[in-house]
């Protein structure tokens, strides 16, 4: 079962979509947000990317479409292939497919118990059992510090370093029944989410596929064309905000030698626009969405 799209009307008027425009979703996943887009489209052309094989079974069947089976990652490269370039929008929805979440063999959820999986592309090798058992203390220190903004990370790599000497750490059970005692009362499934958000951004290199993918867009889009980014947690809405007011990861914005700011977008909404509380009540994971939209300059 795919997810109902996240504010699916907010991001398509942000696209300020053009019958005869060249549009890219690059997180087809169930192919709600393709779905509603092509409604808008005539002469027009749209290009969806997913790296899962459950989310390329789901493709449209539509002259005006067409599936890339890739992380967003490579999306000039492969719009340069379809000489598609350049484009009038591009609409990115971060978050992970329910399909992905509530399927026990993918390890991606706390609920579940499954393998320590984890991969959204099954054809890579490392998946988050690797992760778990292979990597050193200090790194899994590292990325449970950096990307699951852990509380004592330190203590839950030594945790896991102990244990894994007398067994390997199999399944997301396992994880769970061996790291619940370090969150506080009450706090259990959070800090649960966070472990597996580390790992699952680690295993699936994902806020270096941002930002790869973020830099191409600049190649990719056309003069006054749209891009619109929805986001589910920090790390990844910094890394937008901060690339749409400067172009960098910074956010600082850099000058030339005459003091103009060299700014390649045009902010087009300040504050985030997030789901409204109808939304959120018949989608319940909708409540940490963030939606930017910025225009080449």
């Amino acid at each position: 079962m795919f997810h109902k799209s996240v504010l699916l009307s907010e991001s398509l008027e942000a696209l300020a979509i053009r019958p005869d425009g060249i549009y890219v979703d690059a997180t087809f996943g169930g192919g709600g947000h393709s779905r509603e887009l092509l409604k808008s489209i005539t002469t027009g052309k749209l290009f969806a990317f997913d790296q899962d094989e459950h989310a390329i079974e789901n493709r449209i069947d539509d002259p005006r479409f067409t599936m890339i089976h890739s992380n967003f990652r490579h999306i000039k490269n492969f719009l340069q292939l379809y000489n598609a370039i350049p484009v009038n929008g591009i609409l990115a929805d971060l978050g992970v497919s329910s399909h992905q979440i509530d399927r026990s063999e993918r390890g991606f959820s706390t609920r579940f118990d499954g393998p320590l999986d984890m991969r959204m592309d099954t054809r890579q090798k490392k998946h988050a059992g690797h992760v778990v058992n292979d990597y050193p203390e200090e790194k899994l220190r590292e990325i449970f510090k950096a990307f699951g903004e852990v509380d004592h990370p330190g203590k839950a790599a030594a945790m896991i370093v102990s244990a894994r000497r007398d067994r390997s750490i199999m399944t997301t059970n396992d994880l769970v029944e061996l790291l619940k005692s370090n969150a506080a009362r009450g706090k259990e499934h959070k800090y649960m989410a966070q472990i597996f958000q580390a790992l699952r951004i680690e295993v699936n290199q994902e806020l270096e596929s941002l930002k790869d993918f973020l830099m191409q867009t600049l190649d990719v889009l056309g003069s006054g064309g749209r891009l619109v980014v929805i986001s589910y947690h920090s790390l990844e809405d910094k890394l937008v905000k901060n690339f749409f007011r400067a172009g960098n990861w910074s956010g600082e914005v850099e000058k030339d030698f005459f003091g103009n700011a060299l700014i390649p977008l045009q902010v087009l909404n300040r504050k985030p626009i997030s789901p409204g509380e109808r939304e959120i009540s018949e989608n319940p994971r909708a409540r940490s969405a963030r939606l930017r939209v910025a225009k080449k300059i």
